[in-house]
């Protein structure tokens, strides 16, 4: 079986792994392998023969057939390390944003210090009184549950589908379309917007691949993308805040950025304790909006062990993602963590998540403000670079992980760095 962690060059050029065969042009002598490790890539290639890699382009998992399993496949089963249970809940103070959001400053200065101590140990907190409207959350779900039971022919029209301004929708099963193993026991629903929610046409992209009974559903995540920007950046004020820096610093460099939305389903698993609906990762993203449904899930790794994010209907998770860790480690000069994080699932219920993804614009160069660093007095943690590159890094060359940002970072310093075509 070919490792998820190998990154494949010909004549010089890097070629992503996923959904790949070997291309015919370039001779399998000429392909170069090289291993990345969970800190860095290793310098010493290893010639791959006459091996060819699976192309699984043309597969897809549903729901039901997740439904109908009565064991776990093998290409679910994760390494028993990683299989390590949560006994104990996560007990943090509620951010309420209620008076943030009415310029009380004395109430803003104790919410940046929650958040502050929270982002210093694990990089996770929680905000009640966000203004998002619940009507409007419970709508989003509505729409989530019609979609995932669709069958699977009318969910796979949004495989890749694109409009105009390049924002992507995208359906995928156990996300078997990039990998062979250690897949997630999920399917999700996700699309790409370049640009801010206001000017983007969420509307559109779902019209245009799932068809016009699809309007409301699109209607409904447009008014849910703009709502979740809305709140990125006041939680990206009171950031600044906590670090000390201009508190519009965070709040101006993501006002043009864009952002990912996922919807997650986790269908009931006939043996929980062998998979996970999401695996152990830090998002390679600045910041995670994350609303989960009753039924729970979601784990965090804190003070050397994994604990349970209790839900809470009023509330929404807030994780910091590797770009601000870079941004906040990169854009914090490695002060804040990002949060370690994983989704487990049970054998009796289905569970739902909502998950909006904070991202700079593309082009934007990610470093931290020059009064943090200079405030250190420390070298800088991180070299710049920009948001394309790390998704590119992400997307096609390596599978997030807990040491995603190091390794892209390790790569991206090379002394004899490869060229990938963009």
């Amino acid at each position: 079986m070919i490792p998820n962690n190998l990154i494949i060059a010909c004549n010089g050029s890097l070629l992503p792994i996923f959904n790949a065969t070997l291309s015919p042009s370039c001779p399998t002598s000429t392909y170069t392998v090289f291993l990345m490790d969970s800190t860095h890539l290793l310098s010493s290639p290893l010639e791959i023969q006459d091996q060819t890699l699976v192309d699984h382009h043309s597969s897809s998992i549903g729901s039901s057939f997740l439904q109908n399993q009565t064991n776990v496949p093998k290409e679910f089963l994760w390494p028993k390390v990683d299989l390590v249970n949560a006994h104990q809940e996560l007990l943090e103070p509620l951010v309420d944003l209620e008076r943030f959001f009415r310029g009380d400053e004395l109430a803003i200065q104790q919410a940046a210090k929650v958040i502050r101590a929270a982002c210093l140990t694990h990089g996770c907190f929680q905000v009640i009184n966000h203004g998002v409207d619940s009507h409007l959350i419970n709508a989003a779900y509505y729409h989530l549950n019609r979609f995932f039971h669709l069958p699977l022919s009318h969910k796979l029209r949004a495989r890749r589908a694109t409009t105009a301004g390049l924002n992507t929708l995208s359906y995928s099963g156990a996300h078997s379309d990039r990998f062979s193993s250690n897949l997630p026991w999920k399917e999700t629903l996700t699309f790409r917007l370049l640009e801010n929610p206001k000017e983007s046409s969420v509307v559109d992209l779902f019209k245009s691949s799932l068809g016009d009974d699809f309007e409301e559903m699109g209607i409904t995540y447009q008014k849910y993308c703009e709502g979740m920007k809305s709140l990125a950046l006041a939680v990206m004020e009171i950031l600044a805040i906590s670090l000390g820096v201009d508190r519009l610093h965070y709040k101006n460099y993501f006002q043009d950025g864009g952002s990912i939305m996922r919807c997650n389903y986790y269908p009931p698993c006939p043996e929980p304790g062998l998979t996970f609906g999401t695996g152990p990762h830090c998002d390679a993203t600045s910041l995670t909006i994350l609303h989960q449904d009753e039924v729970g899930g979601l784990e965090i790794f804190a003070n050397n062990k994994w604990q349970i994010v209790r839900p809470r209907q009023d509330a929404l998770v807030i994780n910091i993602g590797e770009t601000f860790t870079e941004g906040v480690q990169a854009l914090t000069n490695g002060r804040y963590k990002s949060c370690l994080h994983r989704a487990v699932v049970n054998s009796e219920r289905a569970r739902k998540s909502l998950v909006y993804f904070v991202c700079p614009r593309e082009d934007k160069v990610v470093r931290p403000p020059e009064d943090l660093v200079q405030g250190d007095q420390l070298p800088r943690a991180y070299p710049d670079f920009t948001w394309s590159d790390f998704l590119h890094f992400t997307q096609n060359y390596y599978r997030a992980d807990a040491h995603t940002l190091h390794s892209f970072i390790k790569w991206l310093s090379s002394s004899s760095p490869i060229h990938h075509n963009r």
